[in-house]
């Protein structure tokens, strides 16, 4: 990745900041604003076959748009996570490590 995370919380935070937008960047918003967002990534996908949807960056119109909303949804959830003052990859980490205790490996068939 050419920016980390943080580099890319201070953008978005002096990108706010210099448009006096801080007031709206509430939680409730930013969650708000990040539904929204991910909705639009969805409406992309909404009406095509699995093979359609697994070819959709193919077509250059097509990928740019899943590319900008995939960015949108980012930005959000990276204003959300500091308007709360969550750290992502700590929490992400967190919630993987409590779904590969829920969702142990298989075991193998001893049979086969």
């Amino acid at each position: 990745m050419t920016e980390d995370i943080n580099a890319l919380r201070r953008r978005l935070t002096a990108f706010a900041t210099a448009r006096n937008w801080e007031p709206f960047h509430t939680p409730k918003n930013l969650a708000a604003a990040l539904s929204v967002e991910a909705s639009e990534l969805l409406e992309i996908f909404q009406w095509l076959t699995p093979e359609q949807s697994a070819a959709v960056m193919a077509d250059p119109d097509t990928a740019h748009r899943v590319r900008d909303e995939v960015a949108d949804v980012l930005a959000y959830l990276l204003q959300f996570c500091d308007s709360l003052d969550i750290d992502l990859l700590s929490a992400l980490s967190a919630k993987i490590d409590r779904n590969e205790h829920r969702f142990p490996v298989p075991e193998a068939d001893s049979n086969t």
